[in-house]
């Protein structure tokens, strides 16, 4: 299952990317395709979305179960009532997009994501300065990756928040360059933490197989 969701989170991302690329193509497709690709780029989002809020219980019981961090039976249930509930929220806010609960399920799931980016950072840091709780250094480097990811993976939705306002200019204007270069620079500023996040996915990958520390 852990390797499942990595196949999924890292594959689904791809094709949102893609995706994205061929939106930004204004002289290649249609307005209407263009908003046709995006509202595919959301659909499959949902993918690594999920995988996501998943792989944080996932990861905790493969590293229990692997005997590198003896859990207590409470926090293990903690872990999947996390994610579970995290994924609720995400999909409840697809649901229910553009709404007052999606507002609020966003906002939940704001906090949540940082206190968890706040929880691997620290689990990897406290791991590779004290031997512990992970003792292998390549499973504390990945804990410390981990919450690098959450990290960038944050920072791509604060990134793209403008992309709301400027697709309402774009569908209310049309297609120029005073709708599109505003909206094409967000893009490209979010493609830089969408990058950060993949190398850290294969970076984690990596040490994960070959464990080399």
């Amino acid at each position: 299952m852990h390797l499942l969701l990595f196949v999924l989170w890292l594959g689904a991302d791809v094709g949102v990317f893609l995706l994205g690329q061929h939106f930004r193509r204004r002289h290649a497709y249609s307005l209407e395709q263009r908003i046709a690709l995006l509202k595919l780029l959301v659909e499959v989002d949902m993918v690594p979305r999920s995988a996501w809020a998943l792989m944080v219980p996932v990861s905790l019981s493969v590293v229990h179960v692997g005997g590198y961090w003896t859990l207590p039976g409470w926090a293990l249930l903690l872990a999947w009532l996390i994610g579970g509930f995290w994924l609720w929220l995400v999909w409840d806010a697809h649901r229910h997009d553009q709404s007052p609960r999606a507002a609020r399920d966003r906002r939940i799931e704001s906090v949540l994501r940082w206190l968890l980016a706040l929880f691997y950072l620290w689990l990897g840091l406290a791991s590779l300065l004290q031997g512990a709780p992970l003792a292998p250094a390549w499973l504390a480097s990945k804990a410390l990756m981990f919450g690098v990811i959450f990290a960038a993976a944050i920072m791509i939705d604060v990134s793209f928040k403008p992309v709301g306002a400027q697709l309402a200019a774009l569908l209310k204007q049309g297609s120029s360059d005073a709708t599109e270069l505003p909206l094409l620079r967000t893009m490209n500023r979010t493609r830089i933490w969408v990058w950060l996040v993949y190398l850290m996915l294969l970076a984690t990958a990596f040490l994960g197989v070959v464990k080399p520390f």
